[in-house]
């Protein structure tokens, strides 16, 4: 029905006496459906509509296959119809190709499940964009989403997963849904994937609008394609308290966002600001709780090493970034957030440190971010400030 030529189906691993089998060039984490911190079309969900969402890739490949994911959903999820293709100004594409699932056009997603699609034949390059286009027939209600605040996805109104033009996506949002993941082939066996894994820091608030300048995506353009650079962020993502509004801990959601993904090697990890400020604070839908100790910090880092250790995988620790000033900053925070600074770098847990405490500080006060890396709320970087923290990692340590 597109004039496209499908794809054919291959197996989710490479053939037996063939090395190598797929791993992941993009990724986001999921979250339950939720319209707080900015509207978005998460709680309505979708009805005889398009929705078409620009990704850049990390690391490139022969081919490619698309991940969705129905994780917070509560019924079936039904996918109409999806296309993948280059990603073009606005909401145009080229070089667009249908996906299947199982050799259908057509797939359902069970409560809780994920989905991928079957192999499509389109090469991609390191750091290029792709647009995903999904279109839900049927009412779905609310779906998993990811609150994406510096990226654009885009809407029409009826089927337009073949068009070329984006002329019908007339409506935008600034957040991805049901889409989880994009994985090249991979002929080399080698683990050499890194998860940069964290809060709104990671996740990039704070950074320029479809600019792809958050600290992984800078990251990804220093090592071009040698390795996939995964940004698995949360915005308000605390160590060891789930909120609806921000994900499970981390404490339980790496084995999913980094442990699961294939050939992981090195993770990052950047957590523990949000523990502190919102114990010190008080937040609509968060409630109340006894302020966070240093101790209990440290014992959530802890337990994030060790299971990345019983995956064997590396671990980076990240120190907190200054944020006197902050909305949610406090004397009593400030002594935790030094405590476990000093414990992150002294502690010879990690396998390396990168200090972006020091890295990110006011010249002219330790305890404040560098005016010029300051997004304006005096805790997220801006543009210069995610450079700044990608420029900062050791690459010989990953």
């Amino acid at each position: 029905m597109f004039g496209l030529v499908a794809s054919p189906a291959v197996s989710a691993v490479a053939s037996p006496g063939q090395p190598g089998g797929w791993e992941g060039t993009w990724t986001t984490s999921a979250q339950k459906p939720n319209d707080g911190f900015a509207p978005n079309w998460s709680l309505t969900g979708f009805a005889n509509q398009t929705v078409r969402q620009v990704v850049r890739v990390s690391q490139g490949g022969a081919a490619i296959r698309i991940q969705f994911s129905n994780k917070y959903g509560t019924s079936p999820l039904a996918i109409a119809g999806a296309t993948v293709g280059r990603a073009r100004p606005g909401a145009a594409v080229d070089s667009l190709r249908p996906l299947t699932f199982n050799h259908r056009e057509h797939a359902v997603i069970p409560p809780g499940g994920q989905l991928a699609s079957d192999l499509a034949f389109l090469p991609v390059r390191p750091l290029e964009e792709l647009s995903v286009t999904l279109y839900f027939a049927r009412p779905t209600g609310p779906v998993t989403y990811h609150f994406a605040s510096v990226s654009t996805t885009y809407r029409a109104s009826g089927d337009h997963r073949a068009d070329r033009d984006g002329k019908a996506f007339t409506e935008n949002s600034a957040s991805w849904y049901v889409l989880s993941g994009v994985q090249v082939l991979d002929p080399d066996p080698r683990r050499d994937v890194v998860v940069a894994f964290g809060d709104s820091i990671t996740d990039g608030v704070g950074a320029e609008q479809d600019a792809d300048n958050r600290y992984p995506d800078e990251l990804a353009e220093r090592v071009r394609g040698r390795f996939g650079v995964l940004n698995q962020g949360i915005g308000g993502n605390q160590v060891l308290f789930d909120t609806d509004l921000a994900g499970d801990a981390a404490t339980k959601r790496l084995k999913a966002d980094v442990l699961d993904q294939p050939r992981v090697r090195t993770v990052i990890i950047l957590e523990g600001i949000n523990d502190i400020g919102i114990s010190d604070a008080s937040f609509p839908g968060i409630p109340p709780r006894p302020h966070v100790t240093a101790e209990q910090l440290i014992a959530g880092h802890k337990e994030l090493v060790r299971q990345a250790r019983a995956k064997g995988v590396r671990v980076i620790g990240a120190t907190l970034l200054p944020y006197k000033g902050a909305a949610y900053y406090t004397e009593r925070g400030e002594k935790v957030r030094d405590a476990v600074n000093t414990w992150i770098r002294s502690s010879g847990l990690y396998d390396a440190v990168v200090d972006y405490d020091k890295v990110m500080a006011d010249p002219k006060d330790a305890d404040s971010l560098n005016p010029a890396y300051d997004s304006g709320d005096k805790l997220h970087p801006n543009g210069a400030g995610y450079r700044a923290m990608a420029a900062a990692i050791d690459l010989g340590s990953l």
